[in-house]
């Protein structure tokens, strides 16, 4: 599947297509062309990056195979760019996906670019969305083209790495979120081949259960009663995809069926003879149609699937794929670790084998009765691969003080196991390799990433014609983070700027006629006992409400209320969790209940 995708852009965009563009910006024509060469290679910078991770390039795939994405927007871009309705329609919608994609606003790169090409933000600001959705949509198409798979799309991003590496630089790599443009071109190669070779290489499979030993059957007994041979060949097929796992599932299922019934059979045709005459021919004649149902079921499910896409097709000269599934979730372990050395689980895993596999090592490790374990089972969730660690990370779960967080393929560590003299950060670099992503929390980088989050957020809503729809307003609120120091409701200086810009945006919306009445609601981690956290939790919704109204908010705006740790937004046993427990935040008070 090797291909530019740069180049493929440029394609999409011949000069008569980026003088209609233009056009509806009010640009000229070479700037707008500086644009799009500016922004295109930073956004597949983004998407390579996104695949750096096994999840990441599932995410990406799926997006790309999703119905927002328009796999014939190169050859729709002149009825598209006919209007400014089109424009804005395709900017926005490839805003949304960039933002689902990169987990952040684009607001810093289209700003970044601005300052780059000298081209008016609110100009940089369409075409980023528009590139966005360009980019996407020859994506859709290649892949469809060739029949690609989620394992390719790793490989044909990194092969692009040498396209973009010119084009790209701090300025555009930072506001993304990828480092240094030098540091990310060496890491992100490696990185994306890790992915792109795990899919092509899967881990095997555990060792098939040996079948227990079959029964004694008379020399009479049905042919039919045999298909235990078949169960134990789609017991051993090592890797097949989603669809094939499901068939294979209902032809092990039918041959069981048909394996029971014949043996009902038999039993009734031995001891029973006049059962004959009841079962009939047709009844011992049922097991081959069972045995042939899923073969059957599958190619009408297939018929079916292609007829209706066909219809599609016909109706709006577009082909589409089948539905992506629903992304299953990532299974997840919580690690807590007392001072005297006593772990907390928490896990939710997707089955019985993977608990007792869990719990089987913590109780060779500390003994039955001397961890807390509570272990969850959901069947929609992703296998949990960490469990092949376990014996490495035990160690770790029996340090005083230590915690971890491990959501997929994403380790987090807090406490004791953070501490760069424990040296687990490097030893689980080490022992979990490239497609896992390892750090260690550190609530100043929270906040300064939640700033830059909610600084660009707060920017957009302040250009003119921005919306004052309380929805909008709350959600960029709240992006915000005002971390107060231990047991104390001083307003800290590092939320000084957002709470200032946060009061320019309710300003001014008040003196645009659409001034919102809010909630400022503060909340609490659960260190301390609750009545002690609900007075501290409405200090701090009082202090915070209180700054905004020396600000200039008015003061019948807002009203502030506190409620201790109840509705925690993630858990307590890591700082992480305890971090975002500890929030300020904001709603509309017009939609409380009185």
């Amino acid at each position: 599947m090797s291909v530019n995708v740069i180049q493929l852009v440029r394609s999409a965009l011949p000069e008569a297509v980026v003088r209609q563009l233009s056009n509806c910006l009010g640009l000229p024509p070479e700037a707008t062309a500086k644009v799009m060469d500016v922004t295109t290679p930073a956004l597949v910078a983004g998407l390579l990056n996104k695949c750096a991770t096994l999840d990441g390039a599932r995410a990406l795939f799926a997006s790309v195979l999703g119905q927002e994405v328009n796999a014939d927007i190169a050859e729709q871009l002149p009825r598209i760019f006919a209007s400014t309705t089109g424009v804005t329609q395709l900017s926005s919608t490839g805003r949304h996906l960039l933002e689902h994609l990169f987990e952040r606003r684009i607001d810093g790169l289209s700003d970044a670019v601005s300052m780059q090409t000298g081209v008016p933000a609110h100009a940089t600001h369409a075409v980023s969305g528009i590139a966005g959705g360009i980019l996407m949509g020859v994506l859709k198409r290649h892949i469809l083209d060739h029949q690609g798979n989620v394992g390719q799309l790793p490989a044909l991003l990194g092969q692009q790495l040498p396209h973009i590496a010119p084009f790209l630089n701090d300025g555009l790599t930072m506001v993304l979120g990828l480092g240094g443009a030098t540091a990310f071109a060496q890491a992100v190669g490696s990185q994306v081949r890790a992915v792109s070779s795990h899919f092509e290489h899967p881990a095997a499979a555990p060792a098939p259960v040996r079948a227990p030993a079959e029964p004694t059957l008379p020399p009479n007994a049905p042919a039919a009663m045999q298909p235990a041979r078949e169960v134990r060949e789609v017991r051993e097929v090592r890797h097949v995809g989603p669809k094939a796992k499901h068939w294979l599932g209902v032809a092990a299922l039918s041959a069981l069926i048909g394996a029971l019934a014949a043996m009902l059979t038999w039993v009734a045709l031995a001891y029973c003879p006049s059962a004959t005459g009841i079962l009939g021919r047709n009844a011992l004649a049922a097991e081959p149609a069972e045995a042939d149902a899923s073969a059957a079921t599958q190619a009408a499910v297939q018929q079916t699937s292609q007829t209706t896409r066909d219809d599609a097709a016909s109706a709006s000269g577009k082909v589409e794929p089948d539905a992506a599934p629903a992304a299953a979730k990532d299974s997840q372990l919580i690690v807590s670790v007392d001072r005297n050395g006593k772990p907390t689980i928490t896990a939710t895993v997707q089955n019985v084998a993977e608990k007792s596999q869990l719990l089987n090592a913590l109780t060779k490790k500390f003994g039955a009765g001397n961890f807390n374990a509570d272990i969850t089972l959901d069947n929609s969730r992703k296998g949990a691969d960490w469990l092949a660690h376990l014996d490495a990370l035990m160690p770790l779960l029996a340090t005083p003080g230590a915690e971890m967080k491990i959501d997929g393929t994403r380790v987090e560590l807090s406490g004791a196991a953070a501490d760069a003299k424990s040296g687990w950060l490097d030893r689980l670099k080490s022992l979990f390799g490239a497609p896992y992503q390892i750090s260690a929390f550190d609530p100043a980088q929270a906040v300064a990433n939640a700033a830059q989050s909610f600084q660009s957020a707060a920017k957009s809503l302040l250009a003119p014609g921005a919306s004052c729809a309380v929805a909008d307003l709350v959600k960029t609120l709240n992006l915000q983070v005002v971390n107060f120091a231990s047991r104390d409701a001083h307003v800290p200086q590092s939320a000084f700027d957002d709470l200032n810009q946060s009061a320019q945006l309710l300003q001014t919306c008040a003196k645009s006629g659409h001034a919102p009445k809010l909630e400022v609601a503060g909340y609490s981690d659960n260190v301390g006992s609750e009545s002690a956290n609900m007075e501290l939790s409405k200090e701090r919704a009082d202090a915070v409400r209180a700054y905004l109204v020396k600000a200039g908010v008015p003061a019948d705006a807002l009203v502030a209320h506190g409620y201790g740790n109840v509705r925690p937004v993630a858990s307590n046993a890591t700082e992480s969790g305890r971090f975002a427990n500890r929030r300020i935040e904001f709603t509309d008070a017009q939609a409380q209940p009185q």
